[in-house]
């Protein structure tokens, strides 16, 4: 019984004794111990081998026994003493909490004791601010009341001085009294409503009326609006009391600008009223002559009299201005027959100077309705027109040079005087587009009649090829139209002139280059080009001379050169015009002209080549190659051939040195031109021995290498072809060079003979086919049995009624690049 007890205790205690993990964690961290005995997975059986890990160990079992015991002990000699330390524990802890109640009790009375005697402190510290306050408002009412008495004193002493003054006309006096009287009053704008105070307002507001009458009738005496000014001049009073006129209503400070300035220029109005002779555009000099001595007068005179943030000599000048735009408007309506475009140039460019020398004296700032700038030293001028006197010239060799990336300048002008009188000129610039237009119709013409007396350039010199004269001086003038339309106004007449700029680009390109291409033949006037492709029986071709091919090629560059300048002056136009404006100008119609001179042109030079290689071709086809026996050098048809390349290509090279693009367009339309019909002359050899076959692959193969080399034959520096050039040529005569390798292989067996076709051309049309066999010399028996074994052995088409046609079109015939080219003769003899 004893025992199970004891194991149910045990059981117990493990049972109160297992701890968790977090407070085991937290007793390892407080005590931390290396004693198996104090691990919470203590094990004794595990712990007991550990001792005794062999029977021999047990003979020590007495010693262990004897220190386990001598822990128990101390165990229960630690536990004991805790046990009996926690006995006293809850009394220490009783007589802990009442001495800290007793401590805040007393607390809470010293705390009351405080605040009662605050509560004393904070009312007998009212009661001494009241008296201080009650000591300051009277401080300060004091304050106020000897500042209104002193400032009562001034305004009552200040009125009746400024109405004693007033009365002795002491101006200089009366401007610094009056603004400190005026500063005074605004202190009593809340007194108003006593009389006393109401009654000097009054007093100060009649003096102010009598000041400003008192002065324009001064001014009135001084400067009557009829007959000459005082001789006395103006005086030290008149001064002052521009001064005290800074100070009044600024009505009477314009009144008084309005009448000097209408009393200075009344001299004006009478020396150039509409029926003077001077009032007329050819002596507007005079005007402005006038004015600038009159500036002169005013700032020796009166320069000192009026304060200089009145700006007089300004208003003066802007005043003459609006005078002198209304008058001019005027006259030049009622003499609008006599308005010459010399005449109105002549005062459209004076007058435009004379605002040039405003904005350079002046600085605009009285034309502006907000308040005017301080004066400064005089600025830079600031005058476009003054500036671009000797801007066309750098303008048009800029625009010579195609130079696009040229700096651009500001369309708008930054003098503030720029309009101010020659804005009356612009209803009037229909004269000036109008003498243009003539001008531009006789410089056309004398284009044409120049022409015509000097001929075509001259082979052998520098002139061929090069840019025509004309077409430089024609967009000189065209620039030099363009900066003084821009200078006489940006707006309407702008698209007016580029309408006529466009009538006469249309007209250069027609009756200047397109005009003077040459032709070969004349039928009823008219240029047939299909008479280049003819041969005519027991004569040479008809072929253009080395005068003519540099005609063309000098043309075309002269297009090359009209094309890129048009596109500048199409931006020059849009930086002069208003902005509202840049939308309605539009050169690409012009562009697109010479575009088409351009190409007509290479394809005079195509086609003058291509026809004098066609009697060559057409001896290649009329030769009997059934009857060659041996293969020899290249056939004398070739050398034709090459001769000619050799005689055209090196003069269109060089005349067209500074267009390199366009000769490589001339290399690829020969090429387009020439090996179609190569192919189209080397089927009609037939028929064709297995020698003529192999002949006519060497010639081939010497074209092909003829043509590689003609952008560069003949000449001494050796350039790579261009790589689409070099494509075409390759592609065409690698076709021809197939097809002559078809005739050579032998026809039987006849499915190898068709496959080694199909392979070699990729040709599903029947025609080059049936072609090849007439050039084998085939019966047509034996051709129809190859031509049923070719349709069967055609790659399948792809689906639908379009796969015959994709095919074809993926290889077109000789025959469809033949129609190709007469489509495009005629085209072209349409435009021309």
């Amino acid at each position: 019984m004893m025992e199970e007890e004891e194991l149910e205790f045990v059981e117990e205690l493990e049972a109160v004794l297992q701890l968790t993990p977090d407070v085991q964690l937290a007793i390892e961290q407080v005590f931390p111990s290396q004693d198996p005995l104090d691990r919470a997975d203590f094990n004794a059986v595990e712990y007991i081998n550990t001792l005794f890990p062999t029977e021999q160990s047990l003979a020590n079992i007495d010693e262990v026994v004897n220190k386990i015991r001598l822990k128990i002990r101390r165990l229960d000699d630690s536990i004991r003493t805790v046990v009996r330390g926690q006995t006293n524990v809850g009394q220490d802890g009783r007589q802990a909490l009442e001495e800290a109640q007793k401590a805040i009790q007393q607390l809470f009375g010293k705390i009351k004791d405080i605040k009662d005697k605050a509560e004393k402190s904070e009312q007998m510290v009212k009661e001494i601010t009241r008296d201080i306050k009650q000591l300051d408002h009277a401080k300060r009412h004091l304050t106020t009341s000897i500042t209104t008495l002193n400032h009562l004193h001034m305004l009552a002493g200040g009125v009746d001085s400024l109405e004693a003054m007033t009365r002795r006309r002491q101006y200089g006096e009366v401007a610094n009294l009056l603004q400190g009287v005026m500063n005074v009053l605004e202190h009593f704008h809340k007194y108003m409503g006593i009389p006393q105070i109401r009654q000097l307002s009054e007093r100060v507001k009649a003096a102010q009326t009598e000041l400003g009458q008192q002065i324009l009738a001064d001014f009135e005496e001084a400067f009557p609006s009829q007959g000459t000014k005082r001789p006395g001049g103006p005086s030290n009073v008149l001064r002052d009391a521009c001064l005290v006129a800074n100070i009044l209503d600024p009505r009477v400070k314009q009144e008084i600008i309005k009448k000097f300035i209408k009393q200075h220029l009344s001299e004006y109005l009478v020396l150039f009223q509409e029926n003077q002779d001077v009032a007329w555009l050819d002596k507007i000099d005079r005007r402005y002559a006038w004015i600038k001595r009159q500036l002169v007068d005013y700032e020796e005179k009166y320069g000192r009299m009026f304060p200089r943030e009145w700006y007089m000599a300004e208003r003066i000048a802007v005043e003459f201005c609006h005078v002198t735009r209304t008058e001019l408007a005027k006259i030049m309506r009622t003499r609008a027959k006599e308005i010459e475009v010399k005449l109105l140039l002549f005062a459209i460019q004076r007058t435009t100077n004379f605002e040039g020398f405003l904005a350079k004296r002046f600085s605009g700032c009285t034309l502006t309705d907000g308040t005017l700038k301080k004066l400064e030293s005089p600025l830079a001028s600031t005058n476009p027109f003054l500036e671009d006197e000797p801007a066309p010239e750098m303008e048009e060799l800029a625009m010579e040079k195609g130079d696009v990336e040229q700096p651009k300048k500001p369309k708008a002008p930054d003098n503030p005087f720029h309009g101010i009188v020659s804005k009356c000129f612009e209803p009037h610039l229909y004269v000036y587009i109008e003498s243009q237009d003539k001008n531009l119709g006789e410089l056309i013409d004398r284009f044409v009649a120049d022409f015509k007396a000097q001929g075509p350039p001259k082979p052998n010199t520098d002139e061929g090829g090069a840019v025509l004269p004309s077409c430089a001086d024609l967009f000189v003038y065209y620039k030099k139209c363009m900066v003084q339309c821009s200078q006489l106004s940006t707006g309407e007449p702008m698209i007016a002139l580029t309408t006529i700029f466009q009538k006469y680009l249309r007209e250069y390109a027609w009756k200047i280059l397109s005009g003077n291409l040459p032709k070969t033949t004349s039928s009823g006037g008219g240029l047939t080009i299909s008479s280049l492709l003819k041969e005519k029986e027991g004569s040479e071709v008809a072929r253009f001379t080395l005068e003519e091919l540099c005609l063309i090629c000098s043309i075309l560059s002269t297009a090359e050169y009209c094309l890129a300048t048009t596109q500048q002056l199409e931006e020059k136009l849009k930086e002069k015009v208003d902005i509202s404006l840049t939308e309605r100008i539009n050169l690409t119609g012009e562009m697109d002209t010479f575009s088409t001179v351009i190409s007509s042109s290479i394809q005079l030079l195509v086609q003058d080549l291509d026809a004098a290689c066609d009697p060559a071709l057409t001896a290649m086809s009329k030769m009997q190659w059934q009857n060659v026996e041996h293969v020899g050098d290249q056939s004398p048809y070739v050398t034709s051939v090459i001769l000619h390349i050799k005689q055209n290509v090196p003069i269109i090279r060089d005349n067209l040195a500074s267009t390199r693009k366009y000769f490589t367009q001339f290399c690829i339309k020969f090429a387009n031109s020439f090996i179609p019909k190569f192919i189209t002359h080397l089927f009609k050899c037939k028929p064709i021995s297995m020698v003529g076959a192999e002949q006519l692959l060497l010639d081939t193969h010497s074209l092909k290498m003829v043509l590689l080399d003609l952008p560069s034959i003949g000449s001494q520096v050796v350039r790579k072809a261009p790589a689409s050039y070099t494509k075409i040529v390759v592609k065409g005569m690698t076709r021809a060079e197939m097809i002559l390798k078809v005739v050579m292989a032998p026809h039987e067996p006849l499915v190898v003979f068709v496959d080694n076709y199909i392979k070699l051309l990729t040709d599903c049309n029947t025609e080059t086919f049936q072609k090849i066999l007439d050039m084998k010399g085939l019966k047509r028996s034996e051709q129809s049995s190859m031509l049923d074994l070719f349709r069967q052995r055609l790659p399948a088409p792809p689906s639908g009624p379009e796969g015959s046609s994709s095919l074809s079109l993926l290889a077109p015939t000789p025959e469809q690049e033949s129609s190709r080219i007469r489509k495009l003769e005629k085209l072209i003899k349409k435009r021309l």
